[in-house]
């Protein structure tokens, strides 16, 4: 969850949503999000909605304290029982991010997820997510994970290198993450990701390598693969901007990228999104698929966002914020908007562009349909697909995907 919150409209104390965000609520899939917003240290590249034990100390007191927060997390989702009425969809994907979620016991992840079974039902074949810092979990602990009924979890593994990790300011081992995997599978889960960043200052194309070769090694069936995106603010930026590491440029970016296709492709994964690999269709990861293609989720947790029909909003970001508006009854919403028709379909496009399926060209003007006819002269879209009505990215196109998201929306 990013840590700057957008502007908005008030959110009504009771979380309440206009009449029209639940039209046609059947035909859309639902899923949740539970925000864990807990890390035992901070890396240096983050700006996601996290916190340490010694940033929350003093800090909204006991209400910040991880110690009840699965209870917090359950009064929000019961919250999202009321908000959404008689709406009869059970959740079919949950996804429990952060922060480091496996910090919490495993426990208490059960009981969020336990929360959501009484009160939406979960589908029978509900994809239910953790991630996990590779330092933070044992076989015991992901036993008992399985058991309560997760059947996916995704470990950040970064790098097979330990300088990158340095850089990083990732606390694990190298050969940890590849261990986490082969833990998974013993304990019954039947996807396993691993996420990695390539571009960091210092890492070379012999380390990204190595770290693919590890990652696929390991016999994961789904591997994300993200650029590192040097935000403001951070640690790592006020690093490179004093000089004490260098920045990677965008062409290191454009070749890494392409490293990573050669070596996953080679090994059997398939690209379905332009930072993420899977070995089969069921080992794609669902949520995320439910973000990208607009459907309705429930964001749960500090800062969380959420999309239901039409309408996004997101809750306040401290932790003492948030369990103090539930404690007193009130959603912990801090704003909303409500998306015009052109918005959406904007949004439509950036999403849906990444993925191979890619979208409908009935969705652009004519200002995009002629950057799309220019993007196909150019080999940026596959022609078989632009034939049949829709923009799909080439190789080459998904190394200037946001140049050409940019292009269509016009």
């Amino acid at each position: 969850m990013p840590s700057v919150l957008p502007d908005g409209e008030p959110m009504p104390e009771d979380g309440a949503l206009p009449g029209h965000a639940l039209a046609g609520a059947g035909q859309r899939p639902l899923g949740f999000y539970l925000h864990v917003p807990y890390c035992a240290t901070r890396c240096g590249y983050c700006d996601f909605n996290t916190y340490t034990a010694s940033e929350l100390r003093g800090s909204g007191g006991a209400l910040a304290s991880r110690d009840n927060y699965a209870e917090t997390v359950a009064e929000e989702i019961r919250l999202a029982r009321k908000v959404l009425g008689d709406d009869p969809r059970p959740v079919e994907t949950v996804f429990v991010g952060g922060g480091t979620p496996t910090l919490l016991p495993a426990a208490d992840l059960v009981r969020m997820l336990a929360a959501l079974r009484d009160e939406f039902g979960l589908a029978d074949d509900a994809e239910i997510t953790t991630e996990a810092n590779p330092e933070s979990v044992d076989p015991r602990y992901l036993a008992e994970l399985r058991e309560g009924g997760f059947n996916r979890i995704s470990f950040g593994m970064q790098s097979a290198r330990q300088h990158v990790l340095k850089i990083l300011d990732r606390t694990h081992t190298p050969g940890r993450p590849e261990a986490c995997v082969a833990e998974a599978r013993a304990a019954g889960f039947d996807h396993v990701n691993l996420d990695l960043i390539y571009g960091t200052p210092g890492e070379s194309d012999d380390d990204w390598r190595a770290s693919l070769d590890a990652a696929i090694g390991a016999g994961p069936d789904h591997v994300s693969a993200y650029a590192l995106i040097v935000e403001e603010g951070t640690q790592l930026a006020r690093r490179i901007r004093r000089g004490e590491v260098p920045m990677t440029d965008d062409d290191v970016h454009a070749d890494r990228y392409l490293i990573a296709e050669d070596a996953l492709t080679a090994a059997g994964f398939t690209w379905y999104e332009v930072s993420n690999w899977a070995t089969t269709e069921a080992g794609r990861c669902r949520h995320n698929e439910l973000y990208w293609r607009g459907a309705d989720w429930w964001g749960a947790g500090p800062g969380a966002h959420s999309h239901v029909g039409g309408v996004r909003w997101w809750n306040v970001k401290h932790p003492g914020a948030y369990a103090q508006a539930l404690a007193e009854g009130r959603s912990p919403g801090a704003g909303r908007e409500v998306l015009p028709d052109e918005d959406r379909r904007v949004e439509r496009i950036l999403l849906e562009l990444r993925l191979v399926e890619g979208c409908p060209l009935s969705l652009l003007r004519p200002a995009g349909a002629a950057a799309a006819a220019r993007a196909l002269k150019d080999g940026l879209l596959d022609p078989g697909p632009y034939e049949a009505g829709r923009a799909v990215l080439t190789l080459r196109g998904r190394l200037l995907a946001d140049a050409v998201v940019r292009d269509l929306v016009d």
